[in-house]
């Protein structure tokens, strides 16, 4: 195994300013509190999703045990740990979207794309994440998110000019 200075040369230069830039928000000694930062800017340059080389960069760039990491990147729905599609796709089926039809639209969104959740397209254009407990929209169920962006009040119909949108 390469050792910490060689392990965070696989992050590149923006990636580090940005890691940076969240460490200094936090008092000294308190850098742990930049790992959902440093992850996220991570994924987004690597094709939106971390391997176990880069979460290893990250914890030796923050001086951190790589499990300190692991356990935030594997926590967090808003992380992939494996190759996925370019668009990121969350329909919320809780309480409140399941009352207003989100099992039919999940149902829709899988035959639409031919898909199950927790797959992506054969092109590799669209994820569908596995199912979200809360999306935090109750009052404009049902809702789905398309790469961090919220859509309320979904029907079918909706939910078809959004995904025919992503490119």
């Amino acid at each position: 195994m390469a050792d910490a200075q060689d392990s965070t040369e696989l992050l590149s230069a923006h990636v580090r300013e940005e890691i940076d830039h969240w460490v200094a928000k936090f008092p000294e000694g308190k850098q742990r509190s930049a790992v959902i930062a440093a992850l996220h800017a991570v994924q987004h340059e690597n094709q939106g999703y971390l391997t176990p080389e880069l979460m290893d960069s990250v914890a030796a760039y923050l001086g951190l045990e790589p499990i300190q990491v692991y356990e935030i990147a594997t926590f967090y729905s808003m992380f992939e740990t494996r190759p996925c599609g370019r668009h990121h796709v969350s329909v919320c089926t809780n309480i409140s979207c399941m009352l207003r039809g989100a099992d039919d639209l999940v149902a829709h969104v899988e035959g639409k794309l031919g898909i199950r959740t927790g797959e992506s397209t054969p092109d590799g254009r669209i994820f569908l994440k596995r199912e979200e407990e809360c999306l935090a929209a109750c009052v404009g169920a049902p809702m789905m998110m398309v790469d961090h962006v919220y859509y309320e009040n979904l029907t079918p119909d909706r939910v078809d000019e959004i995904l025919d949108a992503l490119e």
